[in-house]
């Protein structure tokens, strides 16, 4: 896997866990939860600049904001009993295809 996938993985993961802090954290009135938020979107911007030295902004963007709803949604489900319906379901199986077609097919996506 070339670098700047690792370290757009790695911003990915890291807005992940502070995505999933923020529902932890009940709008900031827990503390150790709102620290992780806080650290998890300072690493995950951290890295999400670092990748943009080898990739389009808007090829970086897409696969960030897309892979991040993606795991949001299936932490929601399982951590948080948060239900999707089938549109909802269908909805995000387009995201992961439209990120797979970015990564597969376009010239743009710096590998």
């Amino acid at each position: 896997m070339p670098k700047a996938y690792l370290i757009l993985l790695l911003a990915v993961f890291a807005e992940t866990i502070g995505t999933s802090a923020l529902q932890a954290s009940q709008q900031f009135s827990r503390f150790w939860p709102s620290v992780l938020v806080v650290m998890g979107y300072g690493v995950a911007f951290y890295l999400l600049g670092l990748t943009l030295k080898f990739m389009p902004v808007g090829i970086v963007y897409a696969i960030w904001s897309g892979l991040g709803i993606v795991l949001i949604a299936i932490i929601g489900f399982i951590v948080f009993g948060q239900r999707l319906d089938w549109p909802a379901v269908l909805g995000l199986a387009m995201i992961l295809a439209g990120i797979l077609i970015i990564h597969l097919f376009s010239s743009t996506a710096g590998h």
